[in-house]
């Protein structure tokens, strides 16, 4: 039963040798692969930035509206910006910027 497997064993390592040359040989005549599925998940990742920031604009809003009946929103600080920020009141800005 033992030397059965080793010959099997020993089979399937020859063949399976026998394989890898045989695909490095087609190998450089294949098409490339194609960038298709690629893009389709970074556009599908975009667009569900865009949908998910409208929404947490919108639930931001809604409830600043509870607090503030009547009043006009401020601008939503940036959730993943940490760096000065600044929201200047009034429709003009300062002559520097």
């Amino acid at each position: 039963m033992a030397s059965r497997l080793w010959k099997m064993y020993a089979d399937r390592q020859f063949y399976k040798w026998e394989k890898t040359v045989l695909w490095d040989l087609i190998e450089p005549y294949r098409r490339p692969k194609s960038f298709t599925p690629l893009i389709s998940i970074y556009v599908a990742a975009f667009y569900t930035g865009v949908i998910g920031s409208a929404i947490t604009e919108q639930l931001y809003k809604e409830k600043y509206w509870e607090e503030h009946p009547g009043e006009a929103v401020p601008i939503m600080r940036p959730k993943f910006y940490w760096g000065p920020w600044k929201v200047y009141q009034g429709g003009e800005l300062p002559p520097n910027m």
